[in-house]
C-alpha cells in the first residue's frame, strides 16, 4: 500500500504536481491499481501463450527519399542547405 507521503515522493520525482486536495483520491486510485497487479500475480499460466509472436522489424533498405530541395520547400528559414531551427537549451 503506498502513502500519501510516498506519493508526494514520486510526484517529485516525476516532477508532477499533485495537489493537496487530489492527494488522497489520487493515493486511492495508485492503490486500486497497484491491487490489479496483484491479481494479475496471482494467475497460473501453463502452457505457451495463445498468440503466436511475430517479429514486426523489417529489414533496413535503402530507398529513395526527398532531395533536399524539396525537404527544404517547407522551410521557413533554411540556412547553408540544412533546416534552421530554435536553439534549445
Amino acid at each position: 500500500m503506498i502513502t500519501e507521503e510516498e506519493v508526494r515522493h514520486i510526484s517529485a520525482l516525476a516532477d508532477i504536481t499533485v495537489p493537496e486536495s487530489e492527494l488522497k483520491s489520487f493515493t486511492e486510485s495508485f492503490n486500486a491499481i497497484l491491487g490489479y497487479f496483484d491479481i494479475l500475480d496471482t494467475l497460473e499460466i501453463e502452457g505457451k501463450p495463445e498468440r503466436r509472436l511475430v517479429n514486426v522489424f523489417r529489414e533496413d533498405e535503402p530507398a529513395e527519399s526527398l532531395s533536399q530541395e524539396d525537404a527544404l520547400k517547407n522551410s521557413h528559414e533554411p540556412e547553408d542547405g540544412y533546416i534552421r531551427a530554435p536553439k534549445v537549451v
